[in-house]
């Protein structure tokens, strides 16, 4: 059987391999099929007929982005058959879809108001035929407004396939059916970690992350506050994409620069703090090795998949590093260490983080996250919101001179930016154990071995004699997969793990920017390497802010005052959903 097929589409021959649906044959060509049902992560659908394309001796018209191709296939995707078919589907979704478009917020990144526009929908014909359901805002990072769902089924799709959590199912029949929960209860109820990857592949308004800008707002303009932001690695490279910048540009500065304009009054980078992190679970490792005790250790800055182990795998947290992730620590020494430098009371400190990351929204409530006496992170904002903030407060972004971080803790390395991305979490960590252990100044600074996206990587590195089995796991099906190995008795014999909940990491965080645009993920993942080498410095031990908050505050990595401050606990989160 020949490898490869020759068909025709709108007149134009082309040769793809076997396998390749029509939809895929037609993007090689350069022509854009619509689809609504379809993403590109997920199994084919079929489910909303958007896509339909007529074929010469077929008697219906076909979905295209499930029907495999054929040899000799004839296929035409603009006939005024095929273009009717399209718009009155869409046409009959509109009719069941609440008409409040300026106030969505989904509102000019909706798949749905995109479809009606290029395919020329001038007029809704039908009447609205569907029940009104409830607004689910049970969840402290996501709301649920099941009015405005399409059917399509594409979170449900990846929340089992990709995330292997399953939280949504389709329920009920006819004008009654509807994309739910598990006996229809709120998210805040049931097994949702929170990543946000539903509201990413949501094509409309009908799953959205709760929004924290107002709080912000509040105390910002509230003269009695000392309002202070901390931006995470992957904000630098997609925050751009909000104001029509490429996937991957690197616009650190100007985002430094509009959240002094807000009106932030200091403005850190979660980069120091990724490298306090690295100091001590680099430590905390070596430690481990040492003892041989808990291995493999795992290693993870992602509070959607600390939510995974402890609802998954309770039983098995004690594998886990301790330390509590950078947006966390940067809570704890913003309300301590630094309000002790610069004589600022800690309780006029309120601490904002920029995420790319729904489920920090959580991670700040968790009732162990108050090391400092306070709570150590106040609010939360996803770059979608940070991005909207700054349109509606006037700001031209795209003119804007860059402007550098606040000192004390806003100097970050090149190994700090790099936990942004799926394997740059443990390129850190080996940069930094390497000269620990060997005393030696390492040479090659860059890990190719842990890097990329493919399925679970495994690597083994070698620290000057000392062999280390790494693994590195990004979203969560991979990471059962390696649960469930170090569940069968660990046969790889891995030592050091890493895992993000986030298919790529935080580049794709659920709050990262909505893109159209299929090479995202590698786009922004080549702006986090680009920024890494360009910084003056690129291994964590080696940041001198970092080296003066131990001489001065903590003393050593792993001391009591850290353990203290940015170590923590998990919990059997069956037992909180209980309460």
């Amino acid at each position: 059987m020949s490898e490869n097929v020759t068909l025709t589409i709108d007149n134009l021959p082309v040769t793809v391999p076997t396998g390749v649906t029509i939809w895929g044959a037609a993007k090689k060509l350069g022509i854009k099929i619509p689809t609504l049902c379809h993403h590109f992560d997920i199994k084919p659908y079929s489910g909303c007929r958007v896509c339909v394309v007529e074929i010469e001796g077929a008697r219906a018209l076909t979905a295209a982005c499930s029907s495999p191709v054929a040899e000799g296939l004839i296929v035409k995707t603009n006939t005024p058959k095929v273009r009717e078919a399209r718009r009155l589907v869409v046409e009959l979704l509109l009719a069941n879809h609440p008409q409040d478009c300026f106030t969505c917020a989904r509102n000019q990144s909706c798949e749905l108001q995109t479809l009606a526009a290029d395919l020329g929908v001038r007029e809704v014909r039908f009447e609205r035929d569907k029940p009104t359901w409830a607004l689910d805002d049970s969840s402290p990072a996501l709301v649920r407004d099941p009015n405005k769902c399409v059917l399509c089924g594409r979170c449900a799709r990846f929340c089992s396939e990709v995330q292997t959590c399953s939280v949504y199912t389709f329920a009920n029949r006819g004008y009654n059916s509807i994309v739910t929960t598990a006996f229809d209860q709120g998210l805040g109820e049931v097994r949702c970690v929170m990543c946000g990857q539903c509201s990413i592949v949501c094509p409309v308004g009908a799953i959205t992350v709760k929004d924290d800008t107002e709080a912000v707002l509040a105390a910002i303009n509230d003269p009695n506050k000392i309002v202070i932001a901390q931006t995470a690695p992957a904000t630098r490279v997609a925050l751009g994409e909000v104001f029509g910048l490429e996937p991957g540009s690197i616009v650190t500065g100007q985002m430094v620069a509009a959240l002094k304009r807000l009106g932030f009054d200091r403005v850190m980078d979660t980069n120091f703090t990724a490298d306090v992190t690295i100091m001590e679970e680099a430590t905390e490792f070596l430690q481990r090795l040492e003892n041989n005790r808990d291995l493999p250790m795992i290693t993870s800055c992602s509070p959607g998949w600390i939510n995974f182990m402890e609802m998954f795998y309770p039983d098995m947290t004690s594998h886990h590093s301790t330390c509590k992730s950078p947006q966390q620590i940067f809570g704890a020494l913003v309300k301590t260490y630094y309000a002790q430098r610069e004589t600022i009371k800690p309780e006029k400190i309120v601490s904002v983080s920029i995420m790319p990351c729904v489920a920090k929204k959580f991670e700040r409530l968790r009732p162990e996250m108050d090391a400092s006496g306070f709570q150590d992170v106040d609010h939360v904002l996803t770059t979608r919101e940070l991005g909207g903030l700054i349109k509606s407060s006037g700001i031209d972004f795209l003119n804007l001179k860059p402007e550098p971080y606040d000192p004390v803790m806003g100097l970050g390395t090149g190994a700090g930016t790099i936990f942004g991305l799926t394997g740059g979490v443990m390129e850190a960590a080996l940069r930094t154990a390497y000269e620990l252990v060997t005393k030696k100044t390492l040479q090659n600074l860059e890990f190719d071995a842990v890097r990329g996206f493919e399925g679970v990587k495994e690597a083994e590195i070698d620290l000057d004699g000392l062999p280390i089995k790494v693994a590195i796991a990004h979203g969560l099906g991979r990471a059962r997969q390696v649960m469930e190995s170090i569940k069968a008795g660990n046969p790889k014999g891995w030592q050091f793990i890493e895992i993000m909940a986030c298919p790529g990491g935080c580049v794709a965080g659920g709050g990262q920017p909505i893109t159209r645009d299929l090479g995202y993920r590698a786009k922004r993942v080549k702006g986090l390497y680009a920024d890494d080498r360009s910084l003056p410095f690129r291994k964590s031990h080696e940041n001198p802010e970092v080296q003066a908050l131990y001489r001065d505050f903590l003393k050593e990595p792993c001391g009591h005052l850290s353990h203290q401050l940015l170590h923590s606990s998990f919990v059997n989160a069956h037992e909180r959903l209980l309460k």
